[in-house]
């Protein structure tokens, strides 16, 4: 049987009994970093309660302020051959100076006299239409002289109407006197008849009364003939009236027709006079197209098309030139949770890409290397460049250090809108949650809020 002792194994270690825990316990380092955390703690606290400038950020280029001021394509309105050059890459040139030569490529147009050509024909159909002019005037000279001959020839016909009704009125008394005189014979003749029968007058009176008779019956039937003659000469006279009115409206129509037939082909010589004029003006305008000029002052930034003989169409860009004087401005992006905060004349503060700058959103004061600008527009429709946000075009702040003069359209500039004040805690709080900055008015806004 082996013999167990009951003593405990395990032997109690004091750190102070080593030489090397005496050195660690009896330093206080701790006690210093404990104050160094408190009072990091304190700091940090009350910057929370510091202002901070809620900021809107976005990222655009240099520009111009008005569109005139821009970098532009020169093209030609007209398609056509390049001929000759007259300037450079980098050349400057001057409102109105020449920078190339073309020539034409369509076959309408390669006669160089065209323009000759155009008004000679413009002449002959001039010529043309002058004849037309007079032959109106000789036609309406027609129908006046138709005219009074009409007025004449009625006026002729109206005088023999009125004879013929003279004569079939002295016909008609005629008439009556012939029955007149044939009832007196008729009485004679009958007062012959009993005096012969009496045995008064001899048969030789009665035979002397009867031809007396007859003789009078031959006036009378004679006297009606006249009568019906006269008459007969009034309805003549008056189909006279009717013939003359209607071969006379005839001339005329005919003479009309022909002065209308006349002013329509006069009418159809004018417009093409005028198309003539157009066509000549357009040869004319065209031939000094042939010559395109620059239509600013400005520098040539690059030839598009290049070379010669190289042919283009209507409307193709053939060279890039930059205006001479121009005021530069920034164009920025913003997202559309961003755009109802931007209002025009807000501040704005720049960082150009190239100079160094030393950027604290939240305290622009203390910023370095910025450059101040102001809204001129916002836009209100999504724009093409930055697809799902809104352009902002920033001016420089004349109240601010100028920018710099070696700045040229097309830098890189990233930009930062200057809002409302806020303490720090709340600014971390807002991006934490991801909320918009405070929604606000610029101070004539709220001016005129308070008056409402």
């Amino acid at each position: 049987m082996l013999n167990i002792s009951k003593k405990p194994l395990i032997h109690k270690v004091e750190i102070d009994d080593f030489p090397s825990g005496k050195r660690v316990m009896e330093r206080k380092h701790y006690k210093y970093f404990n104050r160094f955390l408190t009072g990091a703690a304190i700091f940090l606290f009350i910057c929370l309660f510091l202002p901070w400038t809620q900021n809107v950020t976005g990222n655009g280029f240099v520009t111009t302020l008005t569109p005139d001021q821009r970098a532009q394509t020169i093209q030609s309105p007209i398609p056509g051959k390049i001929e000759q050059w007259y300037v450079r890459e980098g050349d400057s040139v001057r409102r109105g100076d020449t920078i190339l030569r073309i020539s034409e490529i369509k076959n309408e147009y390669f006669d160089p006299r065209l323009v000759e050509r155009t008004t000679d024909q413009i002449g002959a159909k001039t010529i043309s239409a002058d004849s037309y002019t007079f032959k109106v005037q000789a036609l309406n000279n027609q129908i006046q002289t138709l005219n009074r001959e009409r007025e004449l020839k009625l006026e002729q016909a109206r005088n023999k109407l009125k004879q013929a009704k003279f004569k079939v009125a002295q016909d008609s008394i005629g008439l009556v006197r012939a029955n007149v005189d044939i009832k007196i014979a008729q009485t004679r003749l009958d007062r012959e008849k009993q005096l012969l029968d009496l045995g008064i007058n001899s048969p030789k009176d009665f035979e002397e009364k009867q031809l007396k008779f007859q003789e009078t019956q031959e006036k009378l039937i004679s006297q009606e003939n006249k009568l019906l003659t006269s008459r007969n000469g009034v309805i003549n006279a008056m189909l006279e009236i009717d013939r003359i009115k209607q071969e006379v409206a005839n001339k005329i129509a005919k003479a009309m027709s022909e002065r209308a037939t006349a002013q329509a082909s006069r009418a159809d010589t004018d417009a093409q006079v005028s198309k003539l004029e157009v066509d000549r003006t357009n040869y004319s305008m065209r031939n000094d197209l042939y010559f395109v000029t620059a239509p600013q002052d400005g520098f040539i930034n690059r030839a598009i098309v290049g070379g010669l003989g190289e042919t283009f169409k209507e409307g193709q860009p053939l060279v890039n030139i930059m205006p001479l004087n121009y005021d530069l401005a920034v164009e920025t992006f913003v997202a559309p949770i961003d755009l109802p905060l931007m209002h025009v004349g807000e501040e704005v503060r720049i960082q150009f890409d190239g100079w160094p700058a030393i950027v604290f959103s939240g305290w622009p004061n203390v910023s370095y290397g910025t450059y101040g600008a102001k809204v001129v527009a916002v836009e209100t429709f999504v724009s093409d460049t930055d697809v799902g946000k809104y352009r902002v075009l920033l001016a420089p702040d004349a109240n601010d250090h100028p920018w710099p003069s070696e700045l040229r359209p097309g830098a890189g500039a990233y930009t930062i809108a200057l809002l409302e004040d806020v303490p720090v805690w709340f600014e971390l709080w807002r991006r934490l949650n991801g909320f918009p900055p405070n929604y606000y008015q610029p101070k004539e806004g709220k001016k005129d809020a308070k008056k409402k």
